[in-house]
């Protein structure tokens, strides 16, 4: 060392925290903020140096490899920097910097409780949904997905996560085998996390549902969707001391045409129920693209007609049927039917008497009141 050799200027103590993932992962914004310059930055990530580089702009303050929640946040922070023409202060050593960005995909799944992803430090890909203005290229293990119109991001922590829904179509949409589609699909209507109408919809605006790996899928998420439904109809009239209705009947006139199926009839009160777990699958055509138009299903017996029920007598959703007797209050009479196996999903509607679609629902299941036993005519 001679009286030339310059100093090294002394790197600023920086507060690390353990247990905060947001201390171990950096920014170089967030580092200049710190008092970290750049030269110091680059020699602190040279090989053998405490520190790496896990993206680019963003660092890891330790040399062990990242775990599952440092890769999310680094993600986070290389899709959430603002651009160029906007970077005109840097960001406060508090401020998360994430921006619009929010994790999407199977990712996103794995925040919102899917276990059939797994755990977020076994995935190789991390999704993040940015606005489609942003010039942000993939890069190492963040796909970089761009949108036309960010949905309203959902907190796990202090992550911004995407909505149930459209995690469950980007991952979809890099999922390529069916039993993994069927699979994700599956659970997240048998568990609670969404409605299966919401999930066909998001699926149909992205374009999917022609997509080979989706079409039994959807299937499949629509019997489930029935079977939660009806779980929840046998619950209702159980947990609220409601009359044992009369389960699964065809409502007919007396020596008339029949009025439709329906799930539950009360006779003494001429109120029946129908399960309304439909999707807009087959109605949706020619949509312009995530966001674009939708289509609407026809009258009974076009293309968005709901196939001929299975059968029943009384008894529970999904339980044994029995002989039953029909009649009630308005003049309509239950006829019986056996049922061999689950019910298909319906994608049809019940048409009242007026003509009018009534086609209100609430989590899946909708209750309507029978006030006229003519049924529909075809016109309206």
């Amino acid at each position: 060392m001679t009286q030339n050799t310059p100093l090294s200027a002394r790197l600023p103590r920086l507060p690390l925290h353990p247990g905060d993932v947001t201390q171990r992962v950096l920014s170089a914004a967030q580092l200049r903020t710190r008092g970290v310059s750049a030269a110091q930055t680059s020699a602190q990530c040279l090989p053998g140096g405490p520190w790496q580089h896990l993206l680019p702009g963003v660092y890891l303050l330790h040399p062990g490899p990242p775990t599952g929640q440092e890769r999310l946040h680094g993600a986070l922070l290389y899709a959430g920097r603002p651009p160029v023409s906007a970077r005109r202060g840097a960001a406060g050593p508090s401020e998360a910097g994430y921006g619009d960005a929010m994790v999407t995909g199977v990712a996103a799944l794995a925040l919102h409780g899917f276990a059939s992803v797994g755990e977020l430090g076994a995935l190789h890909r991390i999704d993040v949904l940015v606005p489609r203005t942003r010039r942000l290229r993939s890069t190492r293990f963040l796909e970089v997905l761009r949108t036309a119109s960010m949905p309203g991001p959902v907190r796990v922590g202090e992550v911004p996560v995407a909505p149930v829904e459209r995690a469950l179509a980007d991952a979809v949409a890099a999922t390529p085998d069916a039993a993994d589609v069927r699979r994700l699909l599956t659970e997240a209507v048998r568990d609670g996390h969404c409605e299966p109408a919401s999930v066909v919809r998001e699926l149909s605006e992205a374009k999917l549902l022609g997509r080979p790996a989706v079409v039994g899928a959807v299937d499949a998420l629509l019997a489930e969707g029935r079977a939660v439904a009806e779980a929840r109809l046998y619950a209702m009239v159980r947990e609220y001391g409601l009359p044992e209705p009369v389960w699964n009947v065809e409502l007919r006139l007396p020596g008339g045409p029949g009025l439709g199926g329906v799930d539950a009839y009360w006779p003494d009160h001429a109120v029946a129920v129908e399960l309304d777990s439909r999707a807009p699958r087959h109605a949706v055509h020619g949509v312009s693209g995530r966001r674009g138009g939708r289509g609407r299903g026809g009258p009974p017996g076009g293309p968005g007609a709901r196939p001929p029920r299975g059968g029943g007598g009384r008894g529970p959703p999904g339980g044994p049927r029995g002989r039953g007797a029909g009649g009630g209050a308005g003049g309509a009479a239950g006829s019986r039917r056996t049922r061999s196996g689950p019910r298909a999903p319906r994608s049809g509607s019940i048409w009242s008497g007026s003509g009018s679609r009534s086609s209100t629902s609430r989590r899946g299941s909708c209750a309507r009141r029978w006030t006229s036993r003519r049924p529909w005519s075809g016109r309206r």
